[in-house]
């Protein structure tokens, strides 16, 4: 699977978490599934607590956003 792939499921399978209002495992999914690909693993190391930021917050257009963000 192409880095593109990769990320774009990963969005998708985080997005669905988002739209069930579950913000903390939609973010703990995007970062997981970044660790997942040797050219995403990075991202998800170094957005950790960003994501967990953002989650906390509880809206779910932000943790979209942080989501949609990365490329």
């Amino acid at each position: 699977m192409t880095r593109a792939e990769h990320l774009q499921w990963a969005k998708e399978r985080a997005l669905r978490y988002v739209e069930d209002g579950e913000l903390h495992s939609a973010v703990a999914s995007i970062l997981s599934d970044l660790r997942k690909h040797p050219d995403t693993e990075l991202a998800g190391q170094a957005m950790g607590g960003v994501g967990l930021y953002e989650a906390a917050r509880g809206t779910r257009e932000s943790v979209r956003k942080f989501i949609e963000g990365f490329q």
